[in-house]
């Protein structure tokens, strides 16, 4: 069985087990990668064309290896004018493995089968992304607040006297 999919702007005709490489996806090596965008999908006998996708067919992969293209150069050139530019460019790209085509009912994420962690952390480690005000009793909340509040007034009286000071000392131009 083949699918023809499409990313990264370009199509690709694949089977399963096959290793293409495409644009860079996001993700790690060893990540599952999902495609929807199926133009054609068949098999020896049958061919299913999409209109201009197939609805509810899909194609499963999972990331071999992130890397980088062969270096290719970019030469610009205007003759007689003393106009040369020369660049190199290296294209990121990722290898997918195909793991399976799915004609008819495919579920996004169906695939992931990653265990559910329980969010609640132990008494005895904290959480990473735990602020340190969470971990506050309630008065001691109130209390840093009521001390910011202070800070902040303090700083006000104190903004209040130096343009009053500063008012006095300045005889006014006649």
């Amino acid at each position: 069985m083949f699918a023809v999919i499409k990313t990264g702007g370009k199509q690709y005709r694949v089977t399963r087990d096959q290793i293409i490489t495409v644009e860079k996806l996001a993700g790690d090596a060893g990540a599952t990668v999902e495609f929807d965008e199926i133009l054609a999908i068949g098999d020896d006998g049958n061919q299913t064309i999409g209109t201009p996708h197939i609805d509810g067919a899909g194609v499963r992969g999972a990331i071999v290896e992130q890397s980088r293209a062969d270096k290719i150069i970019v030469f610009k050139k205007n003759r007689r004018k003393n106009y040369r530019r020369k660049m190199g460019h290296r294209q990121d790209q990722t290898a997918i493995r195909i793991t399976e085509i799915v004609a008819e009912g495919f579920k996004k994420g169906a695939a992931k089968t990653a265990p559910a962690e329980d969010t609640k952390p132990t008494a005895d480690v904290k959480s990473e992304t735990a602020k340190p005000e969470d971990s506050k009793t309630p008065a001691a909340r109130e209390s840093s607040v009521k001390a910011s509040a202070a800070k902040a007034t303090a700083a006000k009286e104190t903004a209040a006297q130096k343009t009053a000071a500063d008012t006095n000392s300045v005889p006014k131009a006649k």
